[in-house]
């Protein structure tokens, strides 16, 4: 492991690392269907270049960048030009609309922006009305010269050293960069609002850095893992703080080569090209990667179909208990593992070292399936505040109801009433322009977490809810809605849900039916094709077909926790119609706002 009491700041660890390994391929993009490498030298050499060009554009030590552009090499180029000299990234998501952009502009006080394509362009010049933004880099022109706004482009930028016959070398900077302190600001990071207005996340260097140094500990446990020939392919937002660490500095600190994927549709594809080592991941799309098999297995159905989910059937049996398969179950699941786990492991790629899961909770089932096809899954836990990892599941102890014990340098006690609490340097500097919540959440070097928890024997940590979304029902009963809407969405039908019930006699939900299972029941069922349901939500035939799916839940929930009415919803929930936050999780005040009255009159039928 490296030595990270000696690290100073994030670009300095990245320059190290960039003269180590040198001519090495690092970042590769996809370009004319080819995938192109770019080594740690060049890399190295155009973070100088372009940290040249924004000083000259004006950005000076502690000013805010706002950074806008889908995973790909500009992006960490960007993000570590940026901190080179001193100023602050704030990165903020591809999905997000003029209004976002405006709060984040107007909030962060960003001067510079930097984008990639024209439609993200467009948005950010509308957004800039008005503001102290007054300069903007783009990576595609955008066609239209703004009022107000310098537009520089990407590659002009990169030139600006060129051709002012500067002898900026990345040592230079590498070397002026060793002057950051660790407790200097690095980034702002804008929560999701899964509740209210995003908030900016004031992270230091040195949170990230001890981030860094617990998430390379960990890793260094996986079966094999060789420095310089990891691989990442890189999917989720660099603008969430699950992959802006895990997945661009973690890489980095490992000397990893780093795959930007060319789409979330391309996913599947680009996996088998690129043959990851490590992929971290959402539960979201480990639990579409799920159905999708099992849809698969289905529409195939005879032979492949059933020894498919005898391999399941066998594989979480054996986790759960490995003494309970009889002699002849063992010859069974030694020969799946032939017929079917080789050649799931192909599908993924054929190097996979883990699937490592966080940013929310991941159903148990969901994690099981993956355990029984052969696929090593592990489930960390965290936040933004905590820059963000806190604990993550090991190889030698991997309990699917846990979040693993804490990172090395991370600790975790939980408070009389169940609240998580987590102190080291992992720990934010706290909330941009907001000391009375910073106060609120740190108290006595401790983040509060906000959520609910215990450890078991082990020291892992496992989560029952979050503080602020438990149900309280009108008994009295503390309920978990994560849980139920968990069970809920791995039935087929289900695409999306949410329960409600704050203060009420049970629970009711509100469900988005599977836009796949919809085509397969309106063929079925002589009603057309596609995949709209909004034609059939006065159908009863559908409507049962849906409320069978939530009883087959309730029959793995306890009484208190069963759904008593459903309700179909009229739209999935989107990052569009502000039901989603831009990581995909449930942004229920909002849902609440447009479906509360309809929610409540369910109470009204008994």
């Amino acid at each position: 492991m490296l030595a990270y009491e000696s690290i100073p700041n994030l670009p300095t660890l990245f320059f190290e690392r960039a003269a180590h390994f040198n001519d090495i391929p690092f970042l590769w993009a996809k370009i004319d269907n080819r995938w192109r490498p770019s080594t740690w030298k060049q890399v190295a050499d155009r973070v100088a270049k372009f940290a040249y060009g924004l000083k000259q554009l004006g950005v000076k030590p502690g000013d805010r960048v706002l950074l806008v552009a889908e995973n790909r090499p500009e992006w960490m180029i960007s993000d570590l030009a940026i901190m080179s000299i001193g100023a602050v990234a704030v990165p903020a998501y591809t999905t997000n609309t003029v209004g976002n952009h405006r709060h984040i502009i107007n909030d962060s006080g960003a001067t510079l922006a930097i984008c990639s394509v024209a439609e993200l362009s467009q948005r950010v010049m509308q957004a800039a009305a008005g503001s102290d933004l007054k300069t903007l880099i783009t990576m595609e022109w955008p066609g239209s010269l703004p009022q107000g706004l310098k537009l520089h482009g990407w590659d002009d930028v990169l030139g600006m050293a060129e051709r002012a016959k500067s002898k900026i070398t990345a040592d230079a900077l590498a070397e002026e960069a060793r002057s950051i302190k660790r407790d200097t600001m690095a980034a702002i990071i804008y929560t999701s609002g899964t509740s209210a207005e995003p908030t900016g996340v004031m992270l230091s260097h040195g949170n990230m850095l001890c981030n860094v140094m617990g998430a390379e500990e960990f890793l260094h446990t996986l079966p094999g893992l060789e420095e310089g020939k990891e691989v990442f392919l890189s999917f989720l937002p660099l603008s969430h703080s699950y992959e802006h660490t895990v997945g661009q500095f973690v890489p980095i600190s490992i000397g990893a080569q780093v795959y930007y994927a060319e789409s979330i549709e391309k996913l599947a594809q680009n996996i088998i090209e690129v043959q990851p080592t490590i992929m971290t991941a959402v539960p979201r799309l480990y639990e579409n990667i799920r159905a999708k098999i099992l849809r698969g297995a289905a529409s195939v159905g005879g032979l492949k179909e059933k020894m498919l989910l005898r391999t399941v059937e066998l594989g979480s049996k054996r986790y759960e208990d490995p003494t309970s398969l009889t002699l002849l179950e063992r010859i069974q699941d030694a020969a799946l593992t032939f017929l079917v786990r080789r050649k799931v492991t192909k599908r993924f790629g054929g190097r996979l070292k883990a699937f490592v899961s966080g940013g929310a909770p991941l159903n148990y089932d969901v994690g099981l399936f993956f355990l029984s096809l052969g696929q090593r899954i592990l489930q960390g836990y965290g936040q933004t505040e905590s820059a963000p990892v806190v604990s993550v599941n090991r190889v030698e102890m991997n309990d699917l109801r846990t979040v693993g014990p804490p990172l090395l340098g991370v600790e975790v006690k939980i408070a009389e009433d169940g609240e998580i609490l987590v102190r080291g340097e992992l720990v934010m500097l706290g909330y941009w322009n907001s000391p009375e919540r910073t106060a609120q959440t740190i108290i006595d070097g401790w983040l509060h977490t906000g959520d609910i928890g215990e450890l078991d024997s082990k020291g892992r940590i496992r989560i029952t809810d979050r503080k602020k979304d438990i149900i309280v029902n009108s008994g009295g009963d503390n309920i978990s809605p994560q849980r139920i809407e968990g069970v809920i969405a791995l039935q087929p039908e289900i695409g999306q849900v949410m329960v409600y019930g704050d203060k009420r006699p049970h629970i009711v939900a509100l469900v988005v039916p599977d836009p796949d299972w919809v085509k397969e029941w309106r063929r079925s069922n002589g009603k057309g094709s596609g995949s709209d349901w909004r034609s059939l939500l006065d159908d009863p035939t559908f409507e049962k077909a849906v409320r069978a799916a939530v009883d087959r839940a309730n029959g793995e929930l306890s009484v208190i926790e069963r759904v008593r009415r459903t309700l179909i919803a009229e739209e999935a929930f989107s990052v569009e119609n502000g039901m989603l936050t831009p990581s995909m999780k449930c942004r229920r005040h909002i849902v609440k706002q447009t479906y509360q009255d309809r929610l409540e009159a369910l109470y009204g039928k008994g």
